[in-house]
């Protein structure tokens, strides 16, 4: 995972950087939040915790909770009206910053891209560098489940997205930002991780990760660095 030093020397020249979104670009968890809207929270967050106690994969933990939520296209439409995107402090600052110094910016996430894509275009994030799930949809509107093609529907996915940036985007150093095991999973192809803390301290990303920040105006003081 490299030294401190070199993960704030790879940051201060990364020509790409890609961001979780759960926890990390915003203050919340998309899939709980619907959960709550749907009227099925506990239930949800039940399953969740009974995930983490490991023996199950990223994919079988999505659907679980998916079949439990059942969201239709209305209900979905309703939640993404009533719940603006709540953004982590600083970090639309932090965007701005990398932005002015033509740095690329991309989200992975294994939420949802219908619930990510507002927060994206509030922050200038082309829907082209948003990398997440996608809700499938009957004809009559009903949940039919998820698009299992894509990498972040899986476990390992995030390293995935991150050998696309890399190849397909043509970016020669690239810093992943995240809150989770699965965003640290990055590294390699990405060249550095940097972990946040900001909204939820995961223990283990806090003792493996060789830059652990809770402010994102580290980030933004060193980029001069």
């Amino acid at each position: 995972m490299g030294t401190l030093d070199e993960v704030r020397r790879i940051w201060a020249r990364a020509d790409a950087v890609c961001f979780d979104v759960d926890s990390t670009l915003v203050m919340d968890e998309g899939l709980d939040e619907l959960a709550k809207f749907c009227g099925v929270g506990k239930e949800v967050q039940e399953w969740t915790t009974k995930a983490m106690g490991g023996g199950v994969s990223f994919r079988e933990a999505l659907q679980a909770r998916l079949n439990i939520v059942k969201p239709s296209h209305q209900k979905l439409e309703d939640f993404i009206a009533q719940h603006p995107p709540k953004f982590s402090p600083h970090i639309q600052e932090l965007i701005s910053e990398l932005h002015r110094r033509n740095r690329k910016v991309y989200l992975v996430s294994g939420g949802f891209q219908s619930i990510i894509l507002p927060a994206a275009k509030l922050l200038n994030i082309p829907a082209q560098n948003v990398f997440s799930n996608r809700l499938k949809f009957y004809f009559n509107g009903d949940y039919a489940g998820f698009d299992e093609g894509q990498p972040t529907s899986s476990s390992g996915g995030k390293a995935v997205v991150a050998g696309i940036i890399k190849n397909e985007f043509n970016s020669q150093t690239l810093v992943v930002v995240g809150d989770g095991a699965t965003d640290m999973e990055a590294v390699p192809p990405a060249d550095a991780f940097i972990g946040y803390g900001g909204n939820v301290i995961r223990s283990s990303v806090k003792e493996k990760a060789a830059w652990f920040v809770t402010d994102f105006r580290e980030l933004i003081q060193a980029l001069d660095s």
